[in-house]
């Protein structure tokens, strides 16, 4: 009679850790984004994040500004023609450090987007 209890909890955790693992993105770092009023999402092919403290990452791993062009390379060259970068930035990243990534991104013959949040939101 115990060991049914035992295994009711133990199947409750096990849905509980699938439910949050699919749930959860390790492609997202948590940044405030600016807000807009349409949706501006396109297909991820790859994800420029800056920080507020003006580091960069590709996807989650950490790169410095100059090596970004060496990391984006090999990422863009396993995608599709239509290669794309999206770039989440803190609200309070310098312009110039967008402009920045989009210059690279020019160069790489990528598409860019801003990452922006949805109205109402206070990311």
């Amino acid at each position: 009679m115990h060991n049914s209890a035992l295994n009711d909890i133990l199947f409750i955790l096990l849905l509980f850790f699938l439910i949050v693992s699919t749930l959860a993105n390790p492609n997202v770092i948590k940044l405030t984004l600016p807000k807009a009023t349409s949706n501006t999402k396109a297909t991820q092919t790859v994800v420029v994040s800056i920080d507020q403290s003006r580091q960069f990452f590709v996807g989650t791993g950490k790169v410095d500004f100059a090596q970004l062009r060496e990391a984006l390379m090999p990422r863009l060259a396993n995608a599709d023609v239509n290669n794309t970068i999206v770039i989440n930035a803190e609200k309070s990243v310098p312009i110039e450090d967008i402009v920045s990534v989009m210059e690279i991104a020019r160069e790489l013959n990528a598409k860019v987007v801003l990452g922006t949040a949805k109205p109402g939101t206070n990311r």
